[in-house]
């Protein structure tokens, strides 16, 4: 069973209604079982699960990363062993799709919980219900999805752009429910190995082990390399001060992998950029200053405004370039007799309806929590509607070529506009950028886990039902883990080297100083944020111009300059060792382990890492006594 897809030419040339035509009568599975009840409790299971995963990566490095391939192949291998044993019966291949679609948007139900939420609560100094948070998330995530699945059709029926993350899920599955004999046992077994390989080196970088009495990590490894580092300086500069540094990130290195050597080159030039060429000269203008307590000067303090300019720049081209699909695409929205006429996916695409009556209805909920739950002047939370809507297409199209959603960046240029609109108001600069970037990424998530359905021919409704079930499961439970671990020690003790919140940090940061008004920005700061945004726009058409043969995508750019030069160069390590592995091994086992099946390989290491990381975080807690003195067990 192999999936079919449209040639480039095609793709290039046909028209939207023969695309989806052709869709229809070639891959629509609409007889196939799809969103059953065990598919959506085999979902909401494993999706609560993995956004722990997610809050765990999310806390310690301010990122979050998609689940869909290790929900695919976790409930592939759990059915599969229920029918062995005669207790059940296999999933069907869009059972396992509805599946990852619950658990996909269970698991991008974190952002909010690593960046606004605590650092609001930080300024405030107190947390607040939990039930708040519960429902504040919810209500924002159905907006967003609300406003994404619109793009659907531009996105995906028409341009047929990648979602890295949903189309590696697609591929798992249709390899997991292929004739061909073992294939879905064999993937079974490198998700197992490489998430145990995962935990075993999560716990020996936890500090858990120690030899001699010093902590025993695979970091260690590296410490040669950053004693030749901190001798080495740009400008007077130690390199050392000026952020870069290695380090050993099994998540990090595993999502290189996934991304490939493209976008990963691509952040480790936007990262040699911004730390060794940009932050030494910036640093002798006095516009970037040691970070508080530390001798390591706070590059990203300055280089967010580029690298979120390069990212806006870079996702909004190609719309400018397709306002005429945009326009009919919204035009569509209210012409119901063209609609009959010309759409061959009316009977199974979500209606017109939903969006036009359901983002009206959410907006006021929303706007209405703003103001109940944060105090959000009514105005200042209208404001944040449209932006939500800017801002999903900024990271849906971002999402659809990486496969990572710029978070950071989408806040940022919302807590730009509000230093403007409602200046020195550091609780509504946070929460509204909070409303809409985090709106922004349950869009592109939504695109994400329906891409692999359009792949294998999934009914859309049905996935969109499945998303709305994860928001609510992924909230619930990542809420819940995020208050016991993080909310506390984060109030009264701010970032901790076992919880460093990078993204709530630069959140409260960026909060402060535009409080008094974007002129509060470095001079400097602007230009560049004019001269990324610029290059954006040239290299995303030299890029299209070239039919993706470019070598340097903006995207990886603009989001290396947001996040730190150790994450960049691991991101960078992980795409240039799967695409060596794909040059020099050239057949065999290995070549089946490491690039036939490096997707699953990669999504076993990250899901390993991160489930041992917060088991370990919760073990350190004292959480599980907690938990087995509730249930009367003495220990």
């Amino acid at each position: 069973m192999a999936i079919k897809e449209l040639s480039d030419q095609r793709i290039r040339e046909w028209s939207v209604a023969q695309k989806d035509r052709w869709w229809l009568e070639n891959v629509y599975r609409g007889d196939m079982p799809q969103l059953t009840i065990r598919s959506a409790i085999t979902g909401m299971f494993l999706g609560g699960l993995l956004s722990l995963s997610n809050l765990y990566v999310g806390a310690k490095i301010g990122a979050g990363f998609g689940v869909a391939t290790t929900a695919v192949v976790l409930a592939f291998a759990a059915f599969r062993g229920l029918s062995t044993i005669r207790l059940g019966r296999d999933f069907t291949l869009l059972e396992n799709n509805a599946m990852q679609s619950i658990a996909t948007a269970a698991g991008y139900m974190t952002s909010a919980l690593i960046s606004s939420l605590p650092a609001y609560m930080a300024i405030i100094h107190h947390t607040i219900p939990m039930w708040q948070s519960m429902c504040w998330i919810i209500a924002i995530s159905l907006l967003g999805a609300l406003f994404a699945f619109p793009l659907k059709r531009r996105l995906i029926n028409d341009e047929q752009l990648p979602f890295p993350e949903g189309r590696a899920a697609g591929r798992v599955m249709e390899a997991l429910h292929s004739d061909e004999p073992g294939e879905g046992l064999f993937k079974t077994k490198i998700l197992a190995i490489a998430a145990g390989l995962g935990a075993v080196v999560e716990t020996v970088e936890s500090g858990l082990l120690s030899a001699r009495g010093k902590p025993l990590t695979f970091s260690s490894l590296f410490e040669s390399v950053s004693a030749w580092i901190s001798r080495r300086s740009i400008n007077g500069h130690a390199l050392k001060e000026l952020g870069v540094g290695f380090g050993w990130n099994t998540t990090i290195f595993a999502v290189g992998g996934l991304l490939g050597i493209r976008i990963g080159l691509s952040f480790l030039v936007g990262a040699i950029l911004n730390y060794c060429v940009l932050a030494p000269w910036i640093i002798s203008l006095g516009d970037i200053s040691m970070r508080a307590g530390r001798s390591v000067y706070d590059v990203r303090a300055w280089s967010v405004w580029s690298g979120a300019a390069m990212l806006t720049t870079a996702s909004i081209l190609p719309l400018l370039i397709d306002w005429r699909k945009i326009n009919d695409a919204i035009l569509g929205l209210f012409d119901r007799k063209r609609d009959r006429d010309h759409d061959p996916l009316r009977q199974i695409e979500v209606p017109a309806r939903v969006f036009a009556i359901g983002i009206p209805l959410v907006s006021v909920a929303v706007i209405t929590m703003g103001y109940c739950f944060f105090d959000i002047n009514p105005l200042m939370g209208l404001i944040a509607i449209p932006l939500v809507f800017l801002l999903t297409i900024i990271a849906a199209n971002t999402t659809a070529h990486t496969g990572q959603t710029p978070s950071g960046a989408m806040g940022k240029i919302t807590q730009l506009i509000y230093a403007g609109v409602a200046p020195n108001t550091i609780t509504t600069n946070v929460m509204t950028a909070g409303l809409a970037s985090d709106a922004a990424i349950s869009g592109s998530s939504l695109l994400q886990d329906i891409k692999p359905g359009y792949m294998l021919g999934a009914k859309p409704r049905h996935q969109a039902i499945g998303h709305v079930l994860g928001i609510i499961v992924g909230s619930i439970a990542a809420t819940m883990v995020a208050y016991r671990l993080f909310f506390k020690t984060y109030i009264e003790k701010g970032s901790t080297e076992q919880w460093p919140m990078p993204s709530a940090d630069v959140w409260q940061a960026v909060a402060k100083v535009l409080s008094g008004g974007v002129s509060a920005l470095p001079r400097s700061a602007l230009y560049s944020a004019i001269a990324f945004a610029l290059a954006g726009l040239v290299f995303e058409w030299l890029r299209r111009a070239s039919k993706g043969r470019f070598p340097v995508h903006p995207i990886g750019v603009g989001f290396a300059m947001v996040i730190p030069y150790a994450a960049s160069f691991m991101l960078f390590a992980g795409a240039f060792t799967f695409w060596l592995a794909g040059i020099v091994i050239r057949r065999g086992g290995l070549r089946r382990v490491l690039v036939d099946n490096s997707e699953t390989l990669c999504a076993g290491l990250l899901t390993g890492a991160s489930l041992a990381g917060i088991v370990i975080a919760m073990y350190q807690e004292g959480l599980f006594g907690e938990l087995l003195s509730a249930l009367g067990i003495r220990v």
